[in-house]
C-alpha cells in the first residue's frame, strides 16, 4: 500500500451505502469542488464557537494545480460561509464569492463576520502532501493570538478525510457484506438472488425499503432534471476556453429528424444525454455525483437509454440499475479509488462506465455472473485512461469522454448478456489492475494539467 492510497485505507471494510455513491451537488468537480466545499464547511463548523479573527486556506497538489479551473477556490469560500453542496443554490454562488472579494469579509459558518481577503488568505501550494494529491490546510487565527489548524483530503466522489482523525465506521451490521466481486457472486448464488437484491437487503440496515426507493427515485429525477436543463441551455461555458454548449442544438436536430430506424439515432440520443449533463456540470449547475462529477453523465445517459429505448422498461428496473451500479461502485471505492488525482480518468469515467454497464445488464435481466462480466468489460477497456483537462477545466476532454463512457457501457452490457457469465478476467482482477495502473501512472497525467492534452493544445 503506497502513501497515496488514503482512499483505500479510508474505505476498506467500511459499509458503503447507495446514498454515498450517489449524492446531489453542484459542478464542476466532485473531488475539486464538492469535497473542498464539504471540508471548508466542516472546518468552519468546528471553529464556529471560537473567537476567530481570521482564516487562511491552503490548497495543495492537484487542488492547487487545477483549482481555479475546477472552482476549488470558489468552493472553499462558499464552504467557509457555511454552505453545503447539496443545499447551496448554484445561481447564488457568484454573488457569495463577489461579496467576499468586494468587502474582504466572510460570514464564517454563516454566523460570524471575519476578515478574509481571497488574494491573501487563499493560498495555492503546488507541492503534493504525502497523504493524498488533493490536500487542504485550514488555519483559524484566534483573537487571543492562538490558532486552530486542520488538514483535510478530498479522496474522490466528494468524500473527505481529516488528517489525524480516526476513520469512522458506520455502526451498522449488513446482512450480506461483501468487499470483492468474488464474495458478491458467492452471496448472490447462496441466496439465489440478484446483486440488486443483495444491495437492497444491505440498505435496509440504514433505512426502510420505502425510504431507499424514495431516495433512488429522487436520484433518478435529479439525473433527468440535469439532462433537461442541459438541453435547454446554450452559450459559452465559463473558464476561458470558449467551449460552446452543444446539447441544445443537438436536441433540436434530433427532434426535427423525428422517428428513424437508423441505428445511429440511438448513439445520438445517448450522446446527447451525456453531453447535457456534463455541460451542466461544467457550468457549475446541479448534478448527481455518480460516482464523481467529472463522470456524472454516464449513468444518467444509460438510465435514460433504458427507459427510452428498452421495451418493457419499468421503474423497478430503473431502481435495480441504480442499486446494482452502487454495488459495483462500492467495490472500486473499497479496493482502489474513484479519485482522478490518484487513478487518472480510469477512476472516474472508467468506474462510471463499469457501474452503468452492470446496472443496465441487471435491468435487462442479466444473471449475477453476467452483471459482473459487464462491469469487468466496462473497466477493462478504460484501463490507463488519463486525466489531462485543458486549463484545469472539466470541459476538454471530459464532456465528450462521458458520451464515450455511456456508449461503451451499453456495449459492455449487451456483450455480457450474449455470454453465460463465464470469462477469463474477473472484476476483482480488473479493479486491482486499475489500482496498479493508477499508482504507476505519472502524476502529470492525474488531474494536474501538466501532461497530455493539457500541454499539447494551445488554450484559446
Amino acid at each position: 500500500m503506497t502513501e497515496a492510497s488514503l482512499s483505500v485505507r479510508a474505505n476498506i471494510g467500511r459499509p458503503i451505502s447507495v446514498v454515498e455513491l450517489f449524492t446531489i451537488g453542484i459542478g464542476p468537480s466532485s473531488s475539486h469542488t464538492v469535497g473542498p466545499m464539504r471540508a471548508a464547511r466542516a472546518f468552519a463548523g468546528s471553529v464556529a464557537d471560537r473567537d476567530v479573527a481570521r482564516v487562511t486556506a491552503t490548497l495543495h497538489g492537484s487542488l492547487a494545480l487545477t483549482g481555479r479551473g475546477h472552482a476549488t477556490d470558489t468552493a472553499v469560500l462558499v464552504g467557509l460561509s457555511g454552505w453545503e453542496p447539496e443545499k447551496v443554490d448554484p445561481d447564488a454562488v457568484p454573488d457569495i464569492v463577489a461579496g467576499i472579494a468586494g468587502t474582504h469579509r466572510l460570514m464564517l459558518d454563516g454566523e460570524r463576520a471575519i476578515d478574509f481577503d481571497p488574494e491573501r488568505d487563499l493560498v495555492f501550494d503546488y507541492g503534493f502532501l504525502p497523504g493524498h494529491p488533493n490536500g487542504m490546510t485550514f488555519v483559524a487565527t484566534l483573537a487571543n493570538g492562538g490558532d486552530v489548524t486542520a488538514r483535510y483530503y478530498s479522496i474522490g466522489g466528494g468524500a473527505i478525510a481529516e488528517e489525524g482523525a480516526v476513520a469512522s465506521r458506520a455502526n451498522v451490521s449488513l446482512p450480506f457484506p461483501f468487499s470483492s466481486g468474488e464474495d458478491m457472486l458467492a452471496l448472490a448464488a447462496a441466496q439465489e438472488c440478484s446483486i440488486a437484491d443483495l444491495e437492497r437487503a444491505n440498505e435496509a440496515a440504514w433505512r426502510s425499503p420505502e425510504d431507499t426507493d424514495a431516495f433512488l427515485d429522487e436520484v433518478r429525477q435529479a439525473m433527468f432534471d440535469s439532462i433537461a436543463r442541459g438541453v435547454r441551455c446554450d452559450g459559452i461555458l465559463p473558464g476561458g476556453l470558449q467551449v460552446k454548449r452543444r446539447a441544445k442544438a443537438l436536441h433540436t436536430c434530433l427532434m426535427e429528424r423525428g422517428p428513424r430506424s437508423d441505428p445511429s439515432a440511438v448513439f445520438d440520443w445517448v450522446s446527447l444525454w451525456a453531453l447535457a449533463v456534463n455541460e451542466e456540470n461544467a457550468a457549475g449547475g446541479r448534478v448527481v455525483t455518480a460516482p464523481t462529477n467529472g463522470a456524472a453523465g454516464v449513468i444518467p445517459a444509460v438510465l435514460k437509454y433504458y427507459e427510452a429505448f428498452v421495451h418493457g422498461a419499468t421503474r423497478a428496473g430503473a431502481r435495480d440499475l441504480l442499486l446494482t451500479a452502487s454495488a459495483i461502485g462500492s467495490l472500486y471505492k473499497k479496493r482502489a479509488s474513484i479519485s482522478a488525482a490518484e487513478m487518472g480518468c480510469q477512476g472516474e469515467v472508467g468506474v462510471a462506465c463499469s457501474m452503468a454497464a452492470a446496472g443496465l445488464a441487471a435491468a435487462l435481466g442479466g444473471t449475477p455472473p453476467q452483471v459482473e462480466n459487464a462491469a469487468e468489460i466496462g473497466m477493462e477497456h478504460n484501463l490507463g485512461l488519463t486525466c489531462d483537462p485543458i486549463g484545469g477545466l472539466v470541459q476538454i476532454p471530459c464532456i465528450e469522454r462521458n458520451t464515450m463512457g455511456a456508449i461503451k457501457a451499453i456495449n459492455a452490457a449487451y456483450l455480457a448478456l450474449h455470454g453465460d457469465g463465464s470469462h477469463v478476467v474477473s472484476l476483482d482482477a480488473v479493479i486491482e489492475t486499475m489500482r496498479q495502473t493508477g499508482e504507476d501512472m505519472r502524476s502529470k497525467y492525474k488531474e494536474t494539467s501538466q501532461g497530455g492534452l493539457a500541454v499539447n493544445v494551445v488554450e484559446c
